[in-house]
């Protein structure tokens, strides 16, 4: 690329990412005095977007949501804008040198490719402990898993799922419902499932982001698709090692920290997620692993000027999609601020950013119930399903993708 060519690199091809690439190329390199020499590059490890919170339905068959709407061309997506604005590349990062400011790059065929950069957004999310339920890598590694998982479903009679977050607890009910159905009207409980689930939790309840009533009520829907809640349960080890992360479709054994084992024919691994920052310095990182963010700004202050990190990879706010939209404005400000000031033009005053702390969290258990909070409100069940629970979010996700969001600035 040409060397007078002011590169703004953004890491990360999902929601943060994709938003943030969308918001430059349409409010912020149009008011740039030289805006010619800039371009957006944006790197993902897969050239598809998709909505991962879908993945709980998802990966149980491809009839279960219409497969154009959960995988989205990324540079499709991104022919909209003029030639030689933006460009594309399929890779994964692995060093980043804040010094020099380059990022090194590892491409599909083996090659490598180092960028030096104007800018740099990190915004390269986090990873999922099962492959099942996150896009860790590429579409095709994600579809291999799914077929894996969907060869051994039929024959499975024990599912474990470890994990009492949002994850585990949509997995648990999707797979409650698909396999044994719903309790009839009048019973509190499935007395006889085909398939016995099992959630396992550590903590003294599940979904401990809601409040405790809901947790309960979560439950009591869960009992109605056939699946059981064991809390403070510690796992201790997990035989074969590589169950459910590497190898999806295979029969485990589930050791807990009191002795009991448990045998699984499928085992699902959803105890939150691990942030991708495994390629910056381990100067710049917090203790778990995400990025040292300055929470107002969403600089990362003590990497030099002009790099930021947005999403679940960060440490501003606890991860959530509903958190990283709020966040795309006031990075793309700040962006657009910094850039001006390297033009000498004045680039006004900072935007900040405030984590909204609210309990806001939807949770759909099966095809028709779930539990959830927005702002601090108590949802009905019926509020939860019209929202998140009919599609997981595919109904939102076509504007994001598109850029049509961020149509307007924000």
């Amino acid at each position: 690329m040409a060397s007078d060519i002011k590169n703004i690199v953004i890491l990360g091809g999902s929601y943060a990412g994709v938003s943030t690439a969308h918001y430059l190329l349409k409010h912020v390199l149009p008011k740039l005095p030289n805006k010619k020499a800039y371009k957006v590059i944006l790197v993902s490890t897969s050239d598809q977007a998709m909505c991962r919170p879908a993945c709980p339905r998802a990966m149980i068959s491809d009839d279960m949501l219409p497969q154009e709407k959960l995988f989205v061309s990324i540079p499709k997506a991104f022919k909209q804008y003029s030639q030689g604005t933006f460009h594309f590349i399929k890779g994964t990062a692995t060093e980043l040198d804040h010094t020099t400011r380059s990022v090194s790059l590892s491409l599909p065929d083996g090659a490598t490719e180092g960028i030096i950069f104007h800018a740099l957004v990190i915004a390269t999310g986090a990873s999922t402990p099962s492959p099942l339920l996150g896009l860790n890598r590429d579409v095709e590694y994600l579809r291999s898993s799914w077929t894996a998982f969907r060869q051994a479903l039929p024959s499975a009679k024990k599912i474990v799922i470890v994990g009492g977050g949002p994850a585990g607890i949509e997995t648990a009910g999707e797979l409650g419902e698909y396999l044994n159905g719903r309790a009839g009207w009048f019973r509190s409980e499935m007395v006889r499932p085909k398939v016995d689930i099992t959630v396992v939790t550590a903590g003294t309840r599940i979904l401990p982001i809601l409040r405790s009533s809901l947790a309960e009520q979560a439950e009591i829907y869960l009992a109605k698709v056939g699946v059981t809640v064991l809390k403070n349960a510690r796992v201790t080890a997990v035989e074969p090692q590589d169950a459910g992360t590497e190898q999806v479709g295979s029969k485990a054994t589930i050791t807990l920290q009191n002795g009991e084992k448990l045998d699984a024919d499928l085992y699902i691994p959803a105890t939150g997620t691990r942030p991708n920052t495994y390629f910056v310095n381990k100067t710049l990182l917090m203790s778990d692993g995400r990025v040292d963010t300055n929470p107002s700004t969403l600089r990362v202050d003590r990497a030099g000027p002009r790099i930021y990190v947005v999403g679940d990879a960060a440490s501003y706010a606890r991860p959530g999609v509903h958190l990283i939209l709020s966040a795309i404005p006031v990075l793309c400000t700040n962006i657009e601020r910094d850039l001006l000031v390297t033009e000498s033009k004045p680039g006004g005053e900072d935007r900040s950013y405030k984590e909204d702390k609210r309990e806001t969290q939807m949770v759909p258990i099966g095809k028709s119930k779930g539990v959830g909070a927005a702002m601090g409100y108590k949802m009905p069940s019926f509020l939860v399903w019209l929202i998140k629970g009919r599609d997981y979010w595919l109904w939102t996700t076509g504007n994001l993708w598109s850029g049509k969001q961020w149509a307007k600035p924000s």
